[in-house]
């Protein structure tokens, strides 16, 4: 009898894990914070996006649109590669990531682009933000909104140089997208920089956030980002048999499911336009089926999305057809579940009758909770850390 209660309960636990997958999925691509796109840079036009035109917090990829400035400076001979940018108090206090020179140190304009597209330095943004805005920062973001719109982004907004979390600084897939496709235009003389993997400064490496460049063939380019707000993002270009290809996207829970998911997108759009990629993917290695992309565009089938992201699981292989037998079967799932939620339910009350818990004490303490804001690529940086609180234990009364 004790043998088949604990069957019972492991099948009841196994049901319980499989139902959750499909809201666990729903929450990292396919989420709200979702927005995906796919441009042709032929000719400008979408091949297929979700979500392309909602709003979305651009992170570090706002530091595009503050090298596009620089890239216009440097053309017009307002500035120079060589011409040294001494760090200011400001900049420098901007929080990571970021190079770390101090107040009074200088550094090239040169060094400035290198710093921007591999470590995505905050402080550097910041300084060249106050350089081209003639000293305030803040006017040069109104500088870039003016510019932005000026070049068809029409549901962008920028508050700083840097994408540091401002509320107000917004943007949409769509407008990245098109932004990697007028840096490669507008600027063809400077966007190799965007496929620098890695840039030697003084004693320093600095190596790129953006690892779609050594693992997806044909990528050369843009950039990465991340804020709570927004999730991991990415601007990516790949060109193959002389289609060129631009995606972004937005909403990754972590820079792993980001790149996979816009690989997957990248090998659908060469699909589209006819382009074999075949032998060619590492990222994307794991046979991804035509439909799976899809439901990921779509944002219908988290299921499917999850296999994307983890190709190789054995749970995530068994959440599509899980899915599709509580699509056949509504009814009877809801009322597994609930069965199932009643047996764990029990063998739990059970448990803590054989096993009264020890007497608690009179508090506790409450793991300490990281709140990340900004980061980029592969690395969430820690800004700063709420306090650990102390909540009042309940006393078991006395009979």
């Amino acid at each position: 009898m004790g043998r088949a209660v604990r069957q019972l309960g492991l099948i009841a636990a196994s049901a319980l894990l499989m139902a959750a997958l499909p809201r666990s999925a729903a929450a990292q691509i396919g989420s709200a914070r979702y927005a995906a796109v796919v441009l042709d840079l032929q000719s400008g036009k979408v091949l297929f996006g979700s979500n392309a035109e909602a709003p979305r917090h651009p992170a570090s990829l706002t530091k595009m649109m503050t090298l596009y400035m620089l890239f216009g400076a440097l053309r017009r001979g307002e500035i120079s590669l060589q011409q040294r940018l001494e760090m200011t108090p400001t900049a420098a206090s901007r929080p990571p990531s970021k190079l770390g020179l101090p107040p009074g140190r200088s550094i090239t304009v040169e060094n400035a682009i290198y710093a921007l597209v591999t470590k995505s330095a905050n402080d550097v943004a910041s300084l060249l933000g106050e350089t081209l805005g003639g000293g305030s920062e803040p006017r040069f973001a109104q500088m870039m909104t003016l510019r932005a719109r000026a070049i068809g982004l029409s549901g962008t907004t920028f508050r700083n140089a840097s994408g540091l979390p401002d509320i107000d600084q917004i943007t949409t897939a769509h407008d990245m997208a098109m932004l990697g496709l007028r840096l490669q235009r507008d600027f063809p003389e400077y966007y190799h920089y965007f496929g620098t993997r890695r840039h030697v400064m003084g004693p320093v490496t600095l190596r790129n956030h953006n690892r779609m460049l050594d693992a997806y063939e044909g990528v050369d380019g843009i950039k990465t980002g991340y804020v709570d707000a927004s999730g991991f993002n990415i601007v990516s270009s790949a060109q193959r048999d002389n289609q060129r290809l631009i995606v972004a996207v937005f909403g990754g829970s972590s820079w792993v499911e980001r790149d996979r998911h816009a690989a997957a997108l990248l090998d659908r759009g060469f699909a589209q336009l006819g382009v074999d990629g075949s032998g060619g993917v590492v990222m994307a290695k794991a046979a991804v089926p035509r439909g799976l992309a899809l439901a990921a565009v779509g944002g219908t089938a988290a299921a499917a999305t999850l296999r994307t992201v983890r190709a190789g699981g054995m749970v995530a292989r068994a959440a599509p057809s899980l899915t599709r037998r509580a699509a056949a079967r509504p009814v009877a799932a809801t009322r597994s579940l609930v069965a199932a939620r009643k047996t764990v339910r029990l063998a739990a009350a059970q448990a803590s009758a054989r096993n009264p818990a020890r007497p608690a004490a009179a508090t506790r303490r409450v793991a300490a909770r990281t709140v990340v804001e900004q980061g980029d690529g592969g690395t969430r940086v820690r800004v700063r850390t709420v306090a650990p609180a102390r909540k009042p234990m309940v006393k078991p009364r006395r009979r």
